[in-house]
C-alpha cells in the first residue's frame, strides 16, 4: 500500500478492526518513510448490481445515491446520518442477496420507502412523494390517512 503522503510503497499496519458489523476492516497503516499514518479499509467487493430505471435504461448501483436521496427525505427530522447508512447498508445487503443481476429502480424506492416507514414517517411521505410521483394535496392527505390507520 503506498504512502499517500510520499508514495512509499513501504507502510506497516499498526491497528485493525471490524467495521460495518463485520464486512469491513478498518486497518491504520503508518509510512516507513515519513512515519505519517493513514486509514485504509478493506471490504468484499460484491459483484456488481445493474439498476434498471423507469425509463428502461441501466446504470451501475450507486449506494451513494441512495444516502443522498433519504438524506434529502430526511432533513430536520430526528434520523441520524447512522440511520441513513444503516438503510443504505441493509438495501445494498439485500440486494446483493437476491443473486439478481438486475435490480428495477422501482424495487429499490420500494425497499426506501418500506425503511423510513418503520423508522420516520414525515421522512417516508417526502420520499414517497418524489418516488410515487405525487401529483395533488389529495394523495398526500391519502398516503398520511393510511399511515394513520396503520399506527
Amino acid at each position: 500500500m503506498k504512502c499517500p503522503y510520499c508514495n512509499n510503497e513501504e507502510t506497516k499496519v499498526v491497528d485493525s478492526r471490524p467495521v460495518e458489523e463485520g464486512l469491513a476492516i478498518r486497518r491504520r497503516r503508518e509510512c516507513e518513510k515519513c512515519h505519517k499514518r493513514f486509514t485504509t479499509f478493506e471490504k468484499i467487493e460484491n459483484s456488481l448490481l445493474v439498476v434498471v430505471k423507469k425509463d428502461g435504461t441501466k446504470e451501475s448501483f450507486d449506494k451513494n445515491k441512495i444516502i443522498s436521496g433519504v438524506m434529502k427525505a430526511c432533513q430536520k427530522t430526528k434520523v441520524t446520518y447512522d440511520d441513513v447508512q444503516m438503510i443504505a447498508d441493509n438495501i445494498e445487503r439485500g440486494l446483493n442477496n437476491t443473486m439478481e443481476k438486475e435490480i428495477q429502480s422501482t424495487m429499490i424506492g420500494r425497499l426506501i420507502m418500506d425503511e423510513l416507514k418503520k423508522i420516520d414517517h414525515v421522512a417516508y411521505v417526502r420520499f414517497a412523494s418524489v418516488y410515487r410521483e405525487f401529483k395533488s394535496v389529495d394523495t398526500f392527505i391519502d398516503e398520511i390517512n393510511k399511515l394513520q390507520e396503520n399506527k
